[in-house]
């Protein structure tokens, strides 16, 4: 017998977007079936009146309040008000704060948003995004040596929103459909400096998505070869046919999240950056 789904309130405080919060409420929820949590967000939390507003808004739907405040005054008042009301609070940061400072016997500078900076880094990011947003679905730069990575696969292997995935992570992404009448391009073939890596998937799972694609256009005709089976086998086929032969890592997204398949590309990025550095530079060995 199926349970019912349990919801509970999750109380999410911070005085930067609140990112940070919501990941780590996310990745523990996740750990608990049949639960859901009825999120509140709080971003930017800075004075003793939002924090009064939140506390008021804590106490009429009761539930778990993490918090990320820098100033003390304000996650003292708050841990005050859970305390009373018997709520549990937690501040996600400090046990991880204090592994740094004892670590690098280190003041903490207490910059409130400091992981959002507009540094190099910020710029870096941008940069790849508008790189991948630029060269998406072929779209091919002029020079292959700009790209870190190019994505390949067939139809429907989530080449694009796993692009923009790694843009945001700033690894500056093109990716390529592969079409067994159409030869991919001799510029990918005889790329030197990024990682080619191909998309995967079961042809039933390709089928499957293929199928809610034309659905979601209207398209009538679900008996073409976009949808069947015996037809994207073939792709699939032709896909690792060429993957072996050039040498190209093949990841499986049949089962994978988006960030899955993202974190297994960054893995293999710093791989081949490394060998490329080995190249360059052999005595570094």
């Amino acid at each position: 017998m199926k349970r019912s789904e349990v919801f509970f309130h999750i109380h999410l405080v911070s005085d930067s977007t609140g990112e940070t919060l919501l990941a780590v409420g996310r990745a523990a929820a996740a750990q608990y079936d049949a639960i859901s949590p009825i999120e509140h967000v709080y971003p930017l939390v800075r004075s003793l009146r939002h924090v009064e507003r939140v506390i008021t808004d804590i106490e009429a739907a009761p539930g778990i309040v993490l918090y990320t405040l820098v100033q003390k005054d304000l996650a003292q008042r708050l841990e005050e008000a859970c305390q009373l009301a018997n709520i549990p609070c937690v501040n996600v940061l400090d046990p991880v704060i204090e592994v740094f400072r004892s670590f690098l016997n280190l003041p903490i500078t207490g910059r409130i948003g400091a992981q959002h900076a507009m540094d190099a880094d910020y710029f870096r990011r941008i940069d790849a995004l508008n790189f991948t947003l630029a060269h998406d679905d072929g779209l091919l730069p002029e020079d292959i040596e700009e790209t870190d990575v190019v994505l390949i696969g067939i139809s429907r292997t989530s080449k694009t929103p796993t692009s923009i995935y790694l843009a945001n992570r700033g690894i500056r992404t093109a990716n390529l459909p592969l079409v067994p009448s159409i030869p991919i391009p001799p510029k990918v073939i005889a790329a030197k400096r990024p990682l080619v890596v191909c998309l995967m998937a079961t042809a039933e799972r390709i089928m499957h998505v293929r199928q809610n694609r034309l659905l979601a256009l209207n398209d009538k005709d679900q008996n073409s070869s976009y949808v069947d089976k015996a037809a994207i086998g073939q792709e699939i086929i032709y896909a690792r046919r060429l993957c072996a032969e050039h040498g190209w890592p093949m990841i499986d997204v049949t089962r994978r999240s988006i960030e899955e398949t993202a974190a297994a590309i960054l893995a293999l990025w710093d791989q081949h950056r490394y060998g490329k550095m080995l190249e360059r530079f052999p005595d570094s060995q």
